[in-house]
């Protein structure tokens, strides 16, 4: 694992991500337990613990810049992506898990519980059917679904000024068009990875009402 380790040291600099040294202990454990349950649970198709390193931990993390506030839902989390390692480096702020896949959830579940991350909250239901006590800061979805989806599954999740962060990869323009709302794209670069990474950020003023 020294070598992932040495990946993720030099790819946080690299993102400018300030981090130490139990953080990067979680990760580890993290990418070990994926290891571990995806023989049974189908939870990545990546293998390799380096990749994982670089295109889940990494990737993943590229996006902490842009999450604000207290609460934060990430939808289709799958196998706790990018949700577990946000949780690890924003403490102080609530994570709610969301997936439809109860094989996935079990895992997060497991996983949450291992790294004993206490400002973490799993939930096994589809994302149109969640109706949270609390609306969210944040939503995040990656590799969810198209951006119309997104936005008719998830507006309702969002606080009055929350934002909605789509990870993406090249620039979803057509998407963009077919949505018809104020975004911003984001170019993401992340460390050791080539393929083009994108976020688009849509403000919850600018998502039309109903």
């Amino acid at each position: 694992m020294e070598s992932c380790r040495r990946i993720l040291e030099t790819g946080l600099d690299t993102l400018r991500i300030s981090w130490n040294e139990a953080q990067i202990d979680r990760l580890l454990v993290f990418l070990k337990l994926i290891e571990k349950w995806n023989k049974a649970y189908n939870l990545t198709a990546i293998r390799n613990l380096e990749d994982m390193a670089r295109l889940h931990l990494l990737d993943s993390l590229a996006v902490l810049p842009y999450t604000k506030g207290g609460r934060v839902i990430d939808i289709g989390t799958g196998a706790g992506l990018p949700g577990i390692p946000l949780a690890i480096f924003l403490p102080e702020t609530s994570f709610t898990l969301l997936d439809s896949n109860a094989k996935k959830t079990r895992f997060v579940q497991q996983a949450v519980l291992e790294l004993k991350l206490g400002n973490v909250e799993v939930c096994h239901s589809r994302a149109e059917a969640f109706r949270p006590e609390r609306k969210f800061d944040t939503v995040i979805t990656r590799a969810f679904a198209g951006l119309p989806g997104i936005l008719k599954t998830t507006a309702h999740l969002l606080d009055e000024h929350g934002v909605l962060l789509a990870m993406k990869g090249q620039n979803p323009r057509d998407e963009l068009a077919a949505v018809k709302v104020k975004s911003s794209v984001v170019p993401l670069a992340t460390p050791g990875v080539e393929a083009e990474r994108c976020l688009v950020i849509i403000q919850n003023e600018a998502i039309p009402v109903g």
